[in-house]
């Protein structure tokens, strides 16, 4: 049996994927995930969000666990990505995975008819 981590994610960002999630036009599985992750989410207020959980604008720190390889990227929504070098966007895979984990927390997140099994090292604050 395959157990999610818990997630926590502020006001803010629910209310910037819901209305993201709303108006995009792709039917995907992607997009189903994301609404799952949001639906089990515990919702907080930003001033209250601990600084070791993964946000949008975050530069997150993880590894994949198959490989071993470590990734550093910038959580952003897809619009943003031109703004980044190193953006991975919420909609992606690994993005979506990573939002609201807490340093530590490994996730086995579907991907392309299989899975990744990622770990966040760290969340990295301006």
């Amino acid at each position: 049996m395959n157990t999610l981590p818990p997630i926590t994610v502020s006001t803010t960002d629910w209310e910037r994927l819901y209305v993201l999630l709303d108006n995009t036009k792709e039917d995907s599985a992607q997009v189903d995930y994301l609404y799952t992750e949001l639906d089990r989410a515990s919702v907080k207020e930003p001033a209250d969000m601990p600084d070791n959980v993964a946000t949008l604008g975050s530069r997150l720190r993880f590894r994949n666990q198959e490989t071993g390889k470590e990734h550093e990227r910038v959580l952003v929504l897809p619009q943003e990505t031109s703004q980044y070098d190193d953006a991975i966007s919420i909609l992606t895979p690994a993005g979506a995975a990573m939002l609201g984990l807490e340093v530590g927390a490994t996730i086995n997140w579907p991907h392309r008819g299989g899975h990744l099994l990622l770990e966040l090292l760290a969340v990295i604050r301006d």
